[in-house]
């Protein structure tokens, strides 16, 4: 059996793999693992539990509230927020532990518990590998005034949408944006913000019902925000997922402006300002190699990690750096925030437009993204993606071919028999070509045998 953790807490389809007698005991276990570890030595616990607004969050945080507060820990329920909004309530409200109830940009069939500890940091392998251990244990119920309380708190959420939008490094009078809220967490809180922050906001995709959530807008359906852009002569667009960690944009016109250039419009500012850590943007493996190149010239390294913004985090954190995130949208602003957080995200990027008088086209357009396909190769022997002799000749040839204009990467999925061919080019056709051919090697290679 596998981990039950992945690497954004635990997910799946609501009721099937996410039930709520899991959300209640790893709830439980969750208020005994950080007991043993002293997180509330000499206080009485509290907890935060927030939602975006599918259905089975209504049943699941219940679960995961009932189990606190059986464990003895008192519970603020702050109701529908964006999954940042919690971690930040966490960190400002000396709050022991956070959990929230989402599937971010996943189908609203899915949903998922996440947890944060004191400080609004995500818990470590290890503390979560603990939580599992434990759940369903048997334990030492408390009884009378040492149950956990339960209180709601409609307030928390708004205060912190003002509090971001207050703190915008510069206002935003005069840029009339688009946002879209995926019906999701930030359908109240997002418009808030960038209002609070002097923008003149119209809104799509801010009307959830329960099971609307990411249907055909948000970050993973840009389509109905371009068309909003250009239909109502906005200065830009931005669209957030599910649970509003993830933030990408839309140009004037209707382009599309993904997390690669939001973070290299992010980087430069910072560097301009004096305040991007040792001129270092971490970003993933997947980011196009025209956002390393654009960095290069403005004297900014880029640092590569493997996919998920879990392991962004980890480099930030060790090396002590400012801002990363991945091509999807998910930029992490550690100066001000622990996670990634796409309203934080939007209100920095439209601030970087309101300072400079440039449009977010011009802005944008400083990084130059090669062309890039991505090719799946189903029923293979991912284990063996980089040992493979064969394999691995036919990408050092066309690494050789493609020399410092391009980029090859093979990465094996993590949950399938797949391996991923992702190849970087200084034209569509080249790259497909290339893609093409080392897809062909890997499925020669490395097709599965039926014994």
């Amino acid at each position: 059996m596998g981990r039950l953790f992945g690497t954004d807490g635990v997910r799946g389809v609501a009721n099937v793999a996410v039930t709520a007698e899991l959300a209640l005991d790893l709830s439980v276990a969750a208020a005994h693992v950080l007991a043993d570890r002293g997180a509330f030595s000499g206080h009485r616990p509290r907890a935060v539990v927030g939602r975006d607004p599918r259905a089975s969050g209504e049943f699941l945080s219940a679960a995961v509230t009932a189990g606190l507060a059986s464990a003895g820990v008192d519970v603020d329920d702050v109701g529908v927020v964006p999954t940042p909004a919690v971690a930040a309530i966490v960190a400002s409200s000396g709050a022991d532990l956070g959990v929230v109830l989402s599937a971010s940009h996943n189908p609203m069939a899915d949903n998922g518990i996440k947890f944060f500890a004191r400080g609004g940091h995500k818990l470590p392998d290890d503390v979560e590998d603990a939580i599992e251990r434990r759940s369903g244990e048997a334990w030492a119920r408390p009884t009378g005034a040492a149950v956990g309380r339960v209180r709601r708190d409609d307030e928390a959420g708004r205060a912190w949408a003002r509090a971001l939008g207050a703190a915008v490094p510069h206002r935003l009078e005069g840029l009339r944006v688009v946002v879209d809220c995926a019906h999701g967490a930030a359908s109240e809180l997002g418009p808030l913000a960038l209002r609070t922050a002097g923008a003149e906001v119209l809104v799509v995709g801010a009307e959830p019902d329960g099971v609307n959530i990411n249907d055909g807008v948000g970050s993973t359906h840009p389509g109905v925000l371009q068309e909003a852009v250009v239909a109502h002569g906005a200065d830009l667009g931005v669209a957030w997922d599910g649970d509003a960690d993830r933030c990408l944009a839309v140009d004037a016109t209707g382009a599309l402006v993904d997390g690669d250039q939001v973070m290299g419009v992010l980087a430069l500012g910072l560097k301009e300002a004096g305040a991007l850590a040792d001129d270092v943007l971490v970003t993933t493996v997947m980011s196009n190699l025209g956002l390393t190149l654009a960095m290069e010239e403005a004297g900014i390294r880029c640092v590569r990690t493997a996919v998920g913004d879990r392991y962004v985090l980890e480099e930030m954190r060790r090396g002590g750096y400012t801002l990363g995130g991945e091509q999807s949208g998910h930029v992490l602003l550690l100066d001000h925030a622990t996670t990634g957080d796409g309203v934080l995200t939007a209100l920095h990027l439209l601030a970087r437009v309101a300072a400079t008088g440039r449009p977010l086209a011009e802005l944008a357009g400083v990084v130059r993204r090669l062309p890039q396909v991505l090719v799946n190769v189903a029923g293979v022997d991912r284990s063996a993606a980089g040992t493979d002799p064969g394999v691995r000749d036919a990408v050092a040839a066309a690494e050789a071919d493609l020399g410092e204009t391009g980029r090859v990467l093979l990465r094996p999925s993590g949950t399938e028999p797949l391996v991923r061919v992702m190849v970087e080019a200084p034209t569509a056709e080249q790259a497909q070509d290339v893609a093409d051919r080392l897809a062909g090697v890997v499925r020669d290679r490395l097709a599965l045998r039926e014994d």
